[in-house]
């Protein structure tokens, strides 16, 4: 009888566990090829973490294999085999709860191998009875008991950020049953998207967006505009009991190494608050402050100036003479909109970016995961989160380049007229375009939805340098050229999010952590050493009980579970033996 995938995944699954299960780390790292990557989120390594090749996997073990105790490692749907390569999901237990994850097998060995803790034994996610039946004196309900809870959370955790991140980790908090409260400086969750410029919404396709345990329903436009997406996540933060607290700005929060807790001070619509929660998660998005560049005569510019981040819309521009610094998605949608309300808008490109247009990100990039033919194909949003999440950072690159080329030859007509009007564009540093830019905090990119199109056109006037004085009337760049204004707006980006977790626990303890986001990957803008995950992110800290939350929908719905899941063992006691906990780098 021939043997099947199956037969072969098995075989290698039984080699690993028993492997394991002697704790013989030489062993385990012989199942592996010589050039390999085992990405542990979470399971073994109470961390979230990429080894490579045989070494790497030979000290993952020999830290791991005896606390985690993984066994019963079972297929779980039938393998696929392409190119030499055979791929499968599998689930597996560990000394304290359930996971799964996707192998890559060659004839060499494992190629890629993901493993992640989904649950927690005897802490399972289960849907509550709700409304208790009977008669009983001084009965609570539901609606009294939800008022009290957001009085009076008595947090284990407090989450700073009411964003997409925020909510998203209080909605696996209360599922965890884990107490929690979402501290948001506006007043209702969703104000952070609608008090955006007018033109903002969504620059990638719903499939990527969906929020934990609520995807959004079938009649959903595929972009969303930013008021819709504020309408959702205020839903959202109610269905799903989140204990959100509006109109309250942490001032501080100071560590006490003995008792191991917070002290976080609240200015809660005007009145002072102390919490004292024993883990502080910062959800604050992916940036920082706002980057507004020092420039000589910004005290002698006669008009008005100010950073995207507090842009108001176009409507009261109309008649105006705009200068928009910046090249990235901020400065072509307020370029764009102020275009279409009949405002003269120049655009100041000081660097190369990259554009690619929605439809083919959507199409191209993102669509055999996340598109409507996928779900039409049975990729489920959690099937494609786990395929996207095993491929590692340090080869992401290699099946990215390929989706970057298709789509340059797909819209080669786009880029030809870019290009002659003068636009500087690139496909980032290895021509693996977008999401590696993000990851690696490159700045520099424009996901289309139209005002590009302006750009080559000549619609909207493209000046390039850098900006080196601001006069009574005009902006000056270091070509000589003088761009005459009325309202100048800086596109300018934002700092690392360090800036603003320094402005409340200050700069010794945010210096102490370190760099939050990037890969470390030699780039511009993320200089090394190579870390092989987004520094900071979704794991522990050099700081005990502080943690970083956030990015983008997609990041917020899959990495809301992990960094949940961590809360709640410590929460309830369980060891959490932290494997190659990041070292400290400086801020830059």
């Amino acid at each position: 009888m021939s043997r099947t995938a199956s037969d072969t995944i098995t075989d290698w699954l039984n080699d690993f566990e028993s492997a394991l299960a002697a704790r013989d780390a030489d062993r385990v790292a012989g199942l592996f090829a010589p050039t390999s990557f085992w990405r542990d989120i979470v399971a073994f390594s109470w961390n979230i973490t990429t080894v490579e090749n045989r070494d790497g996997v030979r000290g993952l073990v020999a830290a791991t294999a005896a606390t985690t105790d993984a066994s019963n490692f079972r297929v779980r749907e039938e393998p696929e085999e392409a190119d030499g390569v055979t791929t499968a999901y599998f689930t597996f237990a560990t000394a304290v709860g359930r996971g799964s994850g996707l192998l890559r097998l060659t004839g060499e060995g494992a190629f890629t191998l993901l493993t992640t803790l989904d649950e927690l034994t005897g802490h399972e996610e289960k849907r509550p009875k709700g409304v208790e039946h009977g008669a009983r004196r001084d009965r609570v309900t539901w609606k009294e008991r939800r008022a009290a809870e957001i009085a009076d959370p008595d947090p284990y955790v407090v989450v700073i950020g009411g964003g997409q991140g925020g909510i998203a980790l209080g909605a696996r908090l209360r599922q965890l049953g884990v107490n929690h409260v979402v501290l948001d400086t506006h007043e209702r969750p969703g104000d952070q998207w609608r008090s955006r410029y007018k033109s903002l919404c969504l620059h990638d396709p719903i499939w990527y967006d969906h929020l934990p345990y609520l995807p959004f329903p079938d009649n959903w436009p595929v972009f969303a505009p930013k008021d819709k997406i504020g309408d959702w996540l205020e839903m959202y933060t109610r269905v799903m009991e989140v204990n959100y607290w509006g109109s309250s700005t942490a001032r501080s929060a100071t560590w006490d190494d003995v008792a191991k807790d917070w002290t976080v001070t609240v200015d809660r619509a005007g009145g002072e608050v102390v919490l004292r929660p024993k883990q502080l998660v910062f959800a604050l998005g992916v940036s920082g402050k706002p980057n507004v560049p020092v420039i000589p005569g910004q005290d002698v510019f006669a008009g008005e100036q100010h950073h995207s981040s507090q842009h108001p819309g176009p409507d009261g521009y109309k008649d105006s003479t705009v200068v928009v610094i910046g090249s990235n998605n901020s400065a072509f949608d307020i370029c764009g909109a102020l275009w279409e309300v009949g405002a003269d808008v120049t655009m100041v490109q000081r660097s190369s970016t990259h554009i690619v247009r929605s439809d083919s990100l959507m199409e191209i990039a993102l669509g055999d995961l996340y598109s409507e033919r996928a779900v039409a194909a049975g990729v489920t949003t959690h099937k494609a989160d786990t395929i996207f999440a095993s491929l590692p950072y340090r080869i992401l690159h290699t099946f990215q380049i390929p989706a970057y080329q298709a789509i340059a030859e797909h819209d080669k007509d786009f880029y030809a007229r870019l290009e002659k009007a003068g636009f500087r564009h690139d496909w980032g540093e290895d021509g693996s375009g977008l999401f590696l830019k993000y990851l690696r905090r490159g700045s520099g990119y424009y996901i289309d939805v139209g005002a590009a199109d302006l750009v080559a056109d000549g619609e909207i006037t493209l000046a390039q340098g850098q900006v080196v004085e601001l006069t009574e009337h005009a902006v000056r760049l270091d070509t000589g050229e003088e761009l005459p204004a009325d309202v100048v707006v800086y596109a300018t980006g934002y700092s690392s999010m360090n800036g603003l977790a320094a402005d409340i626990v200050g700069q010794p303890m945010a210096d102490r952590v370190g760099k939050v986001w990037g890969l470390g990957s030699d780039t511009t803008k993320d200089p090394g050493p190579w870390e092989g995950e987004e520094r900071n992110m979704w794991k522990p800290t050099q700081q005990e009980g502080l943690w970083f939350h956030g990015g983008n929908l997609h990041q917020s719905r899959y990495y809301s579970l992990y960094l949940a899941l961590q809360l709640k063992a410590r929460q309830e006691g369980i060891p959490t033996p932290v494997y190659a906990l990041q070292e400290v780098h400086h801020i830059s």
